[in-house]
């Protein structure tokens, strides 16, 4: 656009002479007599009007706050300087549309103003013409009126249309594209191995300082403070001229292509449930979909909802309804999408794997809800906190299900076949190291089962299961989740009782339940929000019965031994009975190198408790063989007969005794030392 406040001067057609001659020629005439008044009165219009379009908008504006006063007026004239200050509108109009055909926003201060100087103009206009002529009486609005009502409407549209331009062109062009980090959520808040030793309020303090960063560092909307300042006084123009509609709709288009960017930048896949249910695999949804959606949720909750609230508001000022009508509009859009990823995670078929996922997403929508509530209008903050809810609701109860299914899991475990050696049971690992993951979100689990529990609960244990649990049940702990858990332990202590029965061997029955047993007790007690969940009662109740396996153990393998080396029925009449005792050192030999070749092939992961059977197997045998050899070691003559009989010294045994438990076969010490 160019000024040119002068261009009424040039542009303003010459006002028509008066032709006295002709009137003369035929003065009867009454057509004639009335086109010569016209004409006169023409003159003396044009002779007293302004001519530049500066002096006409002013003259424009006192008609305009004249009519305004006064409220009542109707069927009044509009003045005949009106129609020149429309000629040189339309011609300062086509002077900008022979332009490039682009909004020129910005280039001149002058033309800005001009524009919505202008806008505003005839907004009024438009207002006071259609407001004081009546439509029920078309009779008397003359036909000169209605054309110019329609050049008036005619202007005022192509002015809209240049604004809704410059406000595209300002809002989708001025945009400063918003540098993001893919991955700002990714390591700390869903890792679970970083949670081990975090508590509740850590995390949170975490989350927090997490967001606070990102508020810091994040450009958005990234718009500059004067292109926000021009885009408010459009949107006002729009507004007010009735325009609302047009301008609403540029201002949500863009902003939703603003935040479909964000979303691809954050690696978040726009995708139906549909697909999510019966397409993706959960290895893809695990790896990347989920941790793209926990840091895309966290971002928008804490920067860009707060920032297109303030962009709405801003740009709105004038309209503080439509601007939470806009900022309500387009949020709920993208949280939509975003409930509708977690309500398609958590209708995926349910599997064991999965529930540390489902609660990543759960916690992090606990952590959100309240701040995304907040920044919505009244009138549709409690909608959209249903919808959270229902989503968190959703993600609750499947990840209650897939806990649950622990018991299941456990059931269907029905192998016929010992584990070789007595290790811990594959079962138990699987458990216990999903539990001790599961201790990670005990208070995220405590919330789960309180708030989403069902009464009814398919596949709970029997009654007799439930008694059995209250009897062992720390009533410090008795919340739902402790009570599933407690559960679970039951049913795993009731499985390896039956799997230890598959052994021939007593000894190795009771080795079996000691090592899964110290496993169970070790991984209870290396976390510490799993300790709570168990409770003391069960703690010494599941030392008590490892003390008891470990007796039996003992009692089936060395007390055996012992007997051997037994000075009860060696001496008649004080002298030693040589066969008995060559019997007993030959029975020892025997039995040692067949418990040291058999249980050299069990297996003790667990380094603790593999020194411990150890050291209380010497400290059972090594003194009590000391003792025997030392007392009857000279009955035998020295040499080959010695040699014979007394095969080891305690030192030998000290050592065979530490090869055991290796899940090494060893070979006989007989065949070693021949």
């Amino acid at each position: 656009m160019e000024n040119n406040n002068n261009a009424g001067d040039t542009l303003h057609p010459p006002a028509a002479k008066h032709d006295g001659a002709a009137a003369q020629a035929n003065p009867l005439s009454p057509t004639r007599h009335a086109k010569a008044e016209e004409d006169r009165k023409k003159e003396e219009a044009a002779a007293s009007t302004p001519t530049s379009l500066e002096k006409l908008a002013q003259e424009i504006d006192q008609f305009v706050r004249r009519l305004k006063t006064d409220g009542n007026a109707h069927n009044f004239e509009i003045p005949d300087f009106a129609e020149r200050y429309l000629d040189l509108v339309e011609e300062k109009i086509m002077k900008y549309d022979a332009g490039e055909g682009k909004p020129r926003w910005g280039e001149v201060s002058e033309e800005d103003s001009w524009l919505l100087n202008n806008a505003n103009r005839f907004s009024k206009l438009m207002t006071l013409v259609t407001g004081n002529y009546p439509d029920h009486e078309p009779e008397k609005i003359s036909g000169a009126q209605v054309s110019m009502m329609n050049r008036i409407s005619s202007i005022h549209q192509r002015l809209m249309t240049y604004l809704e331009e410059d406000f595209r062109f300002l809002i989708e062009e001025s945009r400063i594209p918003t540098e993001l980090d893919p991955g700002g959520y990714n390591q700390n808040s869903i890792d679970t191995k970083g949670k081990q030793h975090m508590t509740a309020s850590e995390q949170q303090q975490e989350v927090a300082q997490e967001q606070d960063g990102l508020e810091q560092d994040t450009n958005f909307p990234g718009y500059s403070e004067e292109t926000i300042a021009s885009l408010s006084k459009i949107a006002s123009e729009m507004l007010f001229g009735g325009y609302e509609s047009e301008c609403c709709q540029v201002y949500i288009i863009s902003r939703r292509n603003a935040f479909e960017e964000i979303n691809q930048k954050l690696a978040l896949e726009k995708i139906s449930i549909d697909e999510m249910v019966t397409k993706v695999q959960w290895e893809t949804m695990a790896r990347d979909m989920i941790p793209a959606w926990i840091n895309t949720l966290k971002q928008y909750a804490a920067v860009y909802f707060p920032g297109e609230r303030k962009l709405t508001e801003a740009v709105f000022a004038n309209n503080q309804a439509v601007a939470a009508g806009l900022f309500s509009s387009l949020s709920r859009g993208v949280v939509i999408q975003l409930l509708n990823f977690a309500e398609g995670a958590a209708m995926t078929k349910r599997a064991g794997e999965k529930l540390f996922k489902l609660l990543d997403m759960y916690e992090s929508l606990c952590q959100v809800i309240s701040n995304v509530a907040r920044l919505f209008p009244d009138e549709s903050v409690e909608e959209i906190k249903t919808e959270m809810n229902l989503a968190k609701s959703r993600l609750g109860e499947a990840s209650i299900h897939i806990f649950c299914d622990l018991e299941n899991q456990i059931k269907s475990e029905t192998a016929k076949s010992a584990v070789p050696g007595g290790a811990v049971h594959p079962l138990t690992r699987y458990i216990m190291n999903y539990l001790s993951i599961a201790g990670d979100y005990k208070e995220t689990l405590e919330q789960v089962f309180r708030e989403h529990t069902k009464r009814d609960r398919s596949g709970s244990t029997s009654k007799n299961a439930e008694q059995k649990n209250e009897g062992s049940w720390d009533k410090e702990t008795p919340s739902p989740f402790a009570k599933q858990t407690l559960r679970v332990m039951d049913l795993l202590d009731s499985s390896l009782e039956g799997k230890a029965r598959l052994y021939k061997e007593v000894a190795l029955s009771n080795f079996f339940m000691m090592n899964n047993g110290r496993y169970i007790l070790q991984k209870i007690k290396s976390s510490k929000e799993m300790s709570k969940v168990m409770g003391d009662n069960w703690i010494r109740k599941k030392s008590s019965d490892l003390r008891n396996y470990h007796k039996n153990y003992q009692r089936e393998t060395w007390n055996r031994v012992l007997q051997c080396l037994n000075h009860e029925g060696l001496t008649v009449n004080g002298k030693v009975h040589k066969p008995v005792l060559k019997e007993r050192f030959k029975s020892f030999n025997s039995l040692f190198d067949e418990i040291h070749k058999t249980q050299s092939s069990w297996v003790v992961k667990d380094e603790q408790l593999q020194s411990e059977l150890r050291v209380s197997i010497s400290a059972v045998i090594i003194p009590a063989y000391r003792s025997f050899v030392a007392r009857f070691a000279q009955t035998f003559d020295p040499g080959r007969q010695t040699e014979k009989y007394i095969k080891y010294q305690a030192e030998d045994i000290e050592t065979y005794i530490d090869e055991l438990f290796e899940g090494k076969p060893h070979q006989s010490i007989g065949k070693r030392r021949t």
